[in-house]
């Protein structure tokens, strides 16, 4: 039975420390070199993977990952601190997709393996990083490269790892839509669920299993009645089974009587399926009475030597044991069973060429777009004019004032490059 597990997140790379404009003040050397350290890079967000994990549920209740800036730098050339990368734990068989594209980011599926889904930024260069033979006092330093952000939606393809079995209308739903976000239609007759039901239970932090409502099997359903071979197809899959009686004698039914005929079509069905291992719920404990039919099913099971909990998936009661002990049922199996052989598509991103385009918003006004240039201009010091005529001497070898000229921009036109307005001016910047 396969389950699509789907998670969406932000990812938000720190950004790059900023750079220091700063020069020597030594007791005898009255016009000291600049020694502005360099910012330090920002941490960037990756996706790894970890085995030991079986679902999405985690990233449910945290959409927001953040990863710390760069420290800056500081005087006498020191470097800013890097920050440390955040890391972002996946069960293996998680796609990752760009949410705003629905492009195939990665596919997540050997050991240990992890990519970076927001890059962090550089850090700012210091005023010493400047310096050169023709200009060995430079007044300004780079900002730190904004962090890259991207929004994810990751999805993962399960198997269930808990099959719920019982004859129809014994609190399955009732118990799937208690424990998970599953929201299955419920009703107070058989056969209520025509499909099987799925939905992801979070135990712990780090803790967590697919469950799958089986639709209601009957007497004969081995031999197809009541859609029963293609439901134990779907239950034959599960690692563990998790059989449900009804002890509050409201059915007219013997839970003992369900109980065994429901072993019966297994068996019939598949020894495979039958061997699997079993948990018992006796639900229902709220209705009155129950108490003593729990009692006479408990001694009469007393030799199948199987845990069995007394629950009531409508009140909640005994519900944790019984989420502990099933946990410990799926994690025991999947140590033990071979991995297995799964037919997995990989791709491969071909990296795109960095590129930058203008284009004409209206008479006087125009906007350049591009990774490369919109880095420059977002590490620049705007508010420092000798970081300005650095950019601008920039922006002539890009060959972006010339496109804009050729465009038809004139002098006191205003020009947007990603949160930045420059004022067009058409003489070049001398070097």
């Amino acid at each position: 039975m396969v389950f699509v597990d789907e998670a969406e997140i932000d990812a938000i790379a720190g950004s790059g420390g900023n750079g220091l404009v700063a020069f020597r003040r030594e007791k005898f050397v009255p016009r000291g070199g600049p020694s502005g350290g360099d910012g330090g890079h920002g941490g960037s967000v990756m996706v790894e993977v970890d085995s030991s994990l079986g679902t999405l549920a985690d990233l449910r209740y945290k959409h927001h990952y953040r990863a710390e800036r760069g420290g800056d730098g500081g005087p006498d050339n020191k470097k800013g601190k890097d920050a440390a990368d955040l890391v972002i734990k996946v069960p293996p068989g998680t796609i990752v997709y760009d949410r705003a594209t629905n492009e195939l980011f990665a596919d997540m599926v050997e050991f240990a393996q992890s990519v970076v889904v927001a890059r962090g930024g550089v850090g700012g260069r210091g005023n010493a990083s400047f310096a050169t033979s023709t200009e060995q006092a430079p007044k300004f330093a780079e900002k730190g490269e904004p962090g890259e952000s991207l929004e994810l939606r990751l999805e993962l393809k399960l198997l269930a790892d808990v099959g719920i079995i019982g004859y129809p209308n014994v609190g399955k739903s009732t118990l799937i839509s208690k424990v998970s976000a599953a929201r299955p239609k419920i009703a107070d007759y058989p056969f209520t669920t025509l499909i099987p039901n799925l939905g992801v239970v979070r135990v712990e932090e780090g803790r967590s299993f697919v469950m799958a409502d089986i639709p209601g099997l009957i007497e004969g359903a081995h031999e197809g009645v009541g859609l029963g071979v293609q439901f134990l197809r779907h239950v034959e899959r599960t690692k563990v089974l998790l059989h449900m009686l009804d002890v509050s004698g409201l059915t007219g039914r013997n839970p003992l009587d369900d109980y065994r005929k429901i072993n019966d079509e297994l068996r019939l069905f598949s020894e495979k399926l039958a061997a699997l291992p079993r948990i018992i719920a006796l639900n229902k404990m709220d209705a009155p009475g129950a108490s003593e039919t729990a009692e006479q099913v408990e001694r009469q099971l007393s030799q199948e030597d199987l845990p069995l909990f007394r629950i009531s998936a409508l009140t909640g009661e005994g519900l944790q044991p019984l989420l502990y002990a099933l946990a410990d049922a799926v994690e025991k199996q999947k140590a033990e069973a071979a991995p297995l052989a799964e037919e997995v598509v990989r791709f491969t991103v071909s990296p795109q060429k960095e590129t930058w385009s203008a284009r004409k918003d209206s008479d006087h006004e125009y906007s350049v777009s591009g990774r490369d240039v919109e880095r420059v201009v977002a590490m620049t010091d705007l508010g420092n004019e000798y970081a300005l005529r650095r950019l601008h001497r920039r922006f002539e070898r890009l060959g972006l004032n010339k496109e804009l000229k050729k465009m038809g921009a004139r002098d006191g036109d205003t020009v947007r490059i990603g949160a930045a307005e420059f004022e067009y001016k058409e003489e070049d910047v001398e070097e």
